[in-house]
């Protein structure tokens, strides 16, 4: 899969932006802040309907513009479709082959991207929030059940949330009401938690031997799912339900007392192990780097398994985060395979031969030129 040309109106700092893409390597030259990462993270954001930059849209839209638009037309391994997402202070639109989607969650899925940038790294050493993100980012690319399912869970959370919130303080609460909601709240739970539990199983096999080849064989990664309630993922649905039921039910009364949830999927996580210690507490930077590395050098494996397509690589400004061995490391791997866009301030200190064979973008103040 790859994006053969994009298209910008009022985005960012692009009031009108035309390109036609390499199906190998773009590169993107330019100092910061002169408009590199815009074009990334428009691709992204057309993949996505999202930013991995910030989660206000309004930031998209050019500075005094009433919308913004992202056009795109992408090549899969049948045929060549355009794809187009309008942002207005009021939402997002999307179209895929010029019908609009009447769900965003149908329109996501149908280019696959993976961003790889300096933040990214927060994914190993940063919140549960990021990685419970990261995880649900991921899994909504390859399965569009599973953010039906998303949306379905964060609906009844805020919907009981709202609940609590009301009675907050008072010993009782409206039992049927309330039991109802946690009925229905218990099935949605178990649903993403059993999706994120097979994720990280699929992942594992590819981020454990990628992390392998790295560390020259001298690190063994190992990934896992954290839902702070305590659940297997060899149980079945109703085990899993009637344990929630359970948890819930003990933590009744602190739930009442501050107003919230207290157990699900909202306050699950993800831990990266290495050799036996916790990557985010005792690993070293290059530990960290390498982690994050390879689960993003995994992500691209998985999403070729489950749709049959390589996905789009973004590399935002990491290739200078990386040493020469991770540096070719990770060219290697996508040589020849993978549409790649790489952001830089320089090539001088990229030595690989991918890079020499790329499509060159120089960007100055907003203005871009192609070699």
């Amino acid at each position: 899969m790859f994006i053969e040309h994009l298209q910008l109106k009022n985005y960012r700092n692009y009031e009108s932006l035309a390109l036609d893409f390499s199906p190998k390597i773009n590169v993107f030259i330019g100092e910061n802040a002169q408009g590199k990462t815009n074009v990334m993270e428009s691709i992204y954001v057309l993949a996505m309907a999202k930013s991995h930059r910030t989660s206000n849209d309004k930031e998209l839209i050019r500075w005094e513009a009433d919308y913004g638009k992202i056009e795109g037309v992408v090549q899969n391994r049948y045929s060549s479709f355009p794809m187009e997402l309008s942002i207005t202070k009021k939402g997002k639109k999307g179209k895929v082959n010029h019908l609009e989607q009447t769900k965003l969650s149908n329109y996501i899925g149908q280019m696959n991207v993976v961003m790889f940038a300096p933040e990214d790294l927060n994914v190993v050493k940063g919140s549960p929030q990021i990685r419970r993100r990261f995880i649900d980012m991921e899994i909504g690319q390859i399965s569009a059940t599973y953010l039906h399912e998303l949306l379905t869970f964060q609906k009844l959370l805020k919907q009981r949330n709202h609940l609590l919130k009301i009675n907050q303080g008072k010993h009782q609460i409206d039992d049927v009401l309330f039991a109802i909601y946690t009925e229905q709240y218990i099935h949605s739970a178990v649903q993403i938690i059993r999706k994120r539990f097979h994720f990280v199983e699929l992942i594992q096999e590819w981020a454990e031997t990628i992390h392998s080849g790295i560390s020259r064989g001298l690190e063994k990664l190992v990934i896992k799912y954290r839902p702070p309630s305590g659940l297997d993922s060899d149980w079945t649905e109703e085990q899993m339900a009637t344990y929630l039921e359970q948890k819930l039910a003990e933590v009744k009364k602190r739930e009442l007392e501050r107003g919230v949830t207290l157990v699900g999927p909202h306050r699950d996580d993800l831990q990266f192990i290495v050799n036996g210690y916790d990557v985010q507490t005792y690993g070293s930077q290059g530990q960290q780097r390498t982690t994050a590395l390879s689960l993003k050098l995994a992500e691209i494996e998985l999403i070729k398994k489950e749709t049959k397509e390589a996905p789009i690589l973004l590399l935002d400004d990491v290739l200078s985060e990386l040493d020469d061995y991770r540096q070719s490391h990770l060219l290697n791997t996508i040589q020849g395979e993978v549409q790649t866009f790489v952001t830089t301030t320089s090539v001088d200190g990229i030595h690989h031969e991918t890079i020499q064979h790329a499509k060159m973008f120089h960007v100055k103040q907003g203005e871009i030129e192609s070699s």
